[in-house]
């Protein structure tokens, strides 16, 4: 019989298909009202931290350097209030064999799909998450094919995504390159099926407790090099799962006194799949397009339950512009001789900021890097800009209009990370997980709770807002 491939049909398989490439059934954590049994769904699906330890110590992954950033430091106490400027850390996951932090997810998860007997692996992803799973399929001997969503409807690729996919077929990964829009899921759900491979998600269990490695391994070094955990641990915010790993290995090393900030591109105003603004942004990931609604519904992911759920760990969350992320990659190459890509640069630029908001005894570590390469190049992004109507010029951050110009800071002292409200956010989950409920449980409230790192008073003034009702 001829299987219906229709964009109906596949997407109304999407359970059963999830259910056979992921080798999970969400259905069991699935609580009788509005949540879901998170706790249990890690714990039982996961690994322990010594196993994703030893997992990804067998292909090189983690004990990257913590290396402190003196001469930032000093640049900025210049321009900090007398006794501020936070010493400045950054943790050098682009000594991964991929580049990046993301190994730690990819390893596990192509390890798990190894386990279960899978003959390949697939990821919809544009970033360095593909050539990480590319990376780690060749290590372990498996196929491996990446989905990325890389050009406009005009066939123009964004040079950052088109390197990385460069780098996912050195690995020897067949790479599908598809435009903007909703027609990625659907080839990825359509090459799940025909495939039988395993979905090596950025958003499995399996994968985001790959990351709980790294929040450990830095308290660990921490307390080795210093004596103490650090105050502040900065996190590029997109799909949440970097966040989301890093702060459950903290808390697992006992640093529960650490804050843990997120930190965005502000691209407020484009739309991530519009066609017209694919092109007008310099920045494919790390952006509000996806720290915003991914903090405010987690579940737009490729699984039922994504195992990424930033508002439940994040204390702050700072946006930056992108002239000052690109002012930031530049700073950290010429005083400091360290050259990486955009994504661990966006939280430096943050990081160089806020440390100037506490005191000089203060620690605060940019908890990743990334490698960078010819289309993620500074040079490659500004040049790309230009040639979609973008202009760039010195100036003042805080008067770039997102898709019309790139502003680089004058002056360091411009350099500025804004606060979203963390409230806002909070209240727009609450929106979205009660969806269309009238009334809710205790059970409930306790699960938007811990949802949002809130208690009951926050909670049930959010709901009175709404007049939804609880049942008692």
């Amino acid at each position: 019989m001829n299987r219906d491939n229709s964009y109906q049909a596949v997407m109304s398989r999407r359970p059963e298909i999830m259910k056979a490439s992921v080798g999970i059934d969400y259905q069991e954590f699935e609580l009788s009202g509005i949540g879901f049994d998170y706790e249990r769904m890690m714990k039982e699906t996961g690994y322990t931290l010594s196993e994703m330890q030893e997992i990804q110590g067998s292909t090189g992954v983690g004990n990257t350097p913590l290396l402190e950033m003196s001469n930032l430091t000093a640049l900025a106490r210049k321009y900090a209030p007398k006794g501020k400027g936070a010493r400045i850390f950054i943790k050098d996951e682009a000594a991964n064999p991929s580049g990046s932090f993301k190994a730690r997810r990819a390893a596990n998860a192509v390890h798990h799909a190894k386990k279960l007997g899978y003959k390949g692996v697939i990821a919809a992803t544009s970033g360095n998450y593909g050539a990480a799973v590319a990376s780690q399929a060749a290590m372990h001997g498996l196929k491996c094919i990446i989905v990325q969503e890389c050009y406009d409807s005009h066939y123009v690729g964004q040079p950052e995504i088109i390197e990385k996919a460069r780098k996912c077929e050195a690995y020897g990964a067949e790479v599908l390159q598809t435009s903007v829009g909703p027609e990625l899921f659907y080839i990825f759900l359509t090459l799940l099926e025909e495939t039988g491979y395993f979905n090596a998600s950025l958003y499995t269990p399996f994968g985001i407790a790959g990351v709980e490695t790294l929040g450990y391994e830095l308290a660990m070094q921490f307390r080795e090099k210093e004596g103490r955990d650090p105050d502040v641990v900065l996190c590029t915010n997109a799909g949440g799962g970097n966040l989301t790993g890093t702060a459950r290995g903290l808390i697992k090393a006992g640093a529960t006194e650490t804050k843990i900030v997120g930190a965005s591109v502000d691209l407020t105003g484009l739309h991530m799949a519009s066609d017209n603004h694919f092109n007008r942004k310099s920045f494919t990931t790390g952006h509000t397009g996806f720290g915003i609604p991914f903090a405010t519904s987690p579940d737009r992911s490729d699984v039922p339950r994504s195992a990424a759920r930033p508002l439940r760990y994040m204390d702050r969350y700072l946006l930056v512009n992108q002239g000052e992320v690109f002012y930031m990659t530049e700073a950290l190459a010429q005083l400091e001789g360290l050259e990486r890509g955009p994504a661990g640069n966006t939280a430096l630029a943050a990081a160089f900021a806020l440390a100037q908001e506490m005191n000089e005894d203060q620690i605060i570590v940019v908890q990743e890097t990334e490698y960078t390469g010819a289309g993620k190049h500074i040079q490659a992004q500004l040049t790309f800009a230009r040639e979609n109507g973008i202009q760039i010029f010195f100036g003042n951050p805080d008067d770039e209009v997102k898709g019309e110009n790139i502003i680089l800071p004058e002056h360091p002292s411009m350099m500025k990370a804004r606060d979203v409200d963390m409230n806002k956010l909070r209240a727009s989950f609450i929106k979205n997980a009660i969806a269309d409920a009238s009334i809710l449980t205790q059970e409930d409230v306790e699960y938007l709770m811990a949802e949002t790192k809130t208690d009951q008073t926050f909670i049930a003034a959010e709901l009175e807002k709404m007049n939804i009702s609880v049942k008692v």
